[in-house]
């Protein structure tokens, strides 16, 4: 996982402070949206369900998953936290589950689903990440998604947080989270409806390796929530993941070049469609929390695509 951006507070003179207010006036989320319009399309209904034990398998703490009727449920305790795999790595493709997670006191915690390559080039690897950041009992859940590309083994972490808070409750039933990862385009979905597009602007910013489909539930006190101030406390054990719905429409690291990923798109075409985009900007207005693009601490020669 790549570390969170330290906090866009506390700069160390006023016109940094108000290019830091500037910033985050693009991005608070408005208290009264009540839900996103209709995106007019479900990409999630061209994809079969894949069956977890046809498309995944136990990576880490074993003892601490289980898989009942097709659904699965991972937890978090002192003694461990447990992740999963695909069987297969992937160059493209949709990759999507439901989740639920658990309410009440999960500081610290990340329950996550993502695409990563760091097994296969360890400290030089490429990910996507979907990642919920665990909280406090009076705060939401934030979902983190990331897009970095070959690494963090240099110490020289790239990472291109987006954050969210959601129009619903995630504890309170299941959600449908999804990649889709094409040549020219990453594209984040909340219940079929686009969060956030990733484009490919050039070879240097994108992920183009195979990569494998993760799952896992881990501690993070060090940064997960609110950069690290609140800590997993372990006297609310065990913390509890739960997915199903598990959906892959992919093309293999073995593909021929023929093979093309499923479309965002009722047309097929590239990109989204006006009414996706719509949604999306209704999304990023009401509930973006943090974009890395608009923080006045990073370096912007490193995120050229902002």
């Amino acid at each position: 996982m790549v570390l969170s951006m330290p906090s866009l507070f506390c700069l160390p003179s006023m016109a940094p402070i108000f290019s830091s207010f500037l910033a985050l006036t693009l991005i608070i989320p408005l208290s009264n949206a009540q839900g996103p319009p209709s995106p007019g399309f479900s990409p999630s209904s061209r994809v079969s369900t894949v069956a977890f034990d046809k498309g995944f398998r136990n990576l880490w703490g074993p003892q601490h998953q289980k898989l009942d009727q097709g659904s699965l449920t991972i937890w978090l305790d002192k003694s461990s936290g447990s992740g999963f795999k695909s069987l297969r790595s992937y160059q493209s493709g949709y990759f999507g589950a439901a989740m639920k997670l658990q309410p009440g006191y999960t500081a610290g915690v990340i329950t996550s689903f993502y695409l990563s390559n760091n097994e296969e080039h360890p400290g030089n690897h490429d990910e996507i990440d979907i990642e919920f950041l665990g909280t406090t009992p009076d705060k939401p859940y934030t979902l983190q998604t990331n897009v970095y590309i070959r690494g963090s083994g240099d110490g020289n972490i790239i990472g291109r947080e987006m954050k969210f808070h959601l129009w619903f409750d995630p504890t309170k039933d299941y959600h449908n989270y999804a990649i889709l990862w094409n040549p020219s385009e990453i594209i984040f979905f909340v219940d079929d409806v686009p969060i956030r597009r990733y484009p490919r602007m050039s070879d240097a910013t994108f992920p183009t390796r195979p990569m494998w489909v993760y799952g896992s539930i881990w501690d993070a006190s060090s940064w997960a929530t609110e950069n690290g101030r609140y800590k997993a406390d372990y006297n609310y054990q065990p913390f509890v993941g739960r997915y199903t719905n598990f959906k892959v429409s992919a093309c293999t690291a073995n593909s021929p070049a023929s093979c093309s990923p499923p479309s965002a798109t009722p047309s097929g075409s590239s990109s989204l469609s006006r009414q996706q985009a719509l949604a999306m900007n209704w999304v990023q207005k009401n509930y973006l929390v943090y974009d890395y693009c608009h923080d006045p601490k990073r370096d912007h020669i490193q995120i050229p695509e902002c």
